[in-house]
C-alpha cells in the first residue's frame, strides 16, 4: 500500500510540477491558447489560466491527502517501541577458550 501511495505521490508532484511551469506570472499560460479557437474560450488566454490554476488547486489538494494517508499509514502501521523495553544484553555464561600451548622451538642446524 506504502508503494502505491509512493508511486501515486511521484506522479502528482510531477503533474503538479509541470502545470506550475505553465503558468505565466501575470497569469497568462505559455504555449496554451492562439486566439480564436474553436473550443469557446476554454483554451483563450483567460480560459488557460483559469484552467491551470484550478488544475494546480487540486493537484496541490491531492498531494497533501497523499502525504497525511503516507503519514497516517505508516504511523499506525507499527508498534511503537522503546529502547527501555528492550532486554539487556545477558553475560555469556561460557568459559573462554584457553589459548593453544606455544609449539617447541625447531633448533636450526647449519
Amino acid at each position: 500500500m506504502q508503494t502505491l501511495l509512493l508511486v501515486l505521490e511521484l506522479l502528482i508532484a510531477a503533474a503538479l510540477i509541470g502545470v506550475v511551469l505553465l503558468q505565466r506570472s501575470e497569469g497568462g499560460a505559455l504555449g496554451m491558447g492562439g486566439g480564436g479557437g474553436g473550443l469557446g474560450g476554454l483554451f483563450s488566454p483567460r480560459g488557460a489560466s483559469d484552467t491551470l490554476t484550478r488544475t494546480s488547486v487540486i493537484l496541490g489538494a491531492a498531494f497533501f491527502a497523499v502525504c497525511i494517508a503516507l503519514s497516517l499509514l505508516v504511523r499506525y502501521s507499527e508498534k511503537p517501541r522503546s529502547m527501555l523495553d528492550s532486554a539487556a544484553p545477558q553475560p555469556q555464561t561460557s568459559q573462554p577458550a584457553k589459548p593453544a600451548a606455544p609449539k617447541p622451538a625447531v633448533p636450526n642446524s647449519h
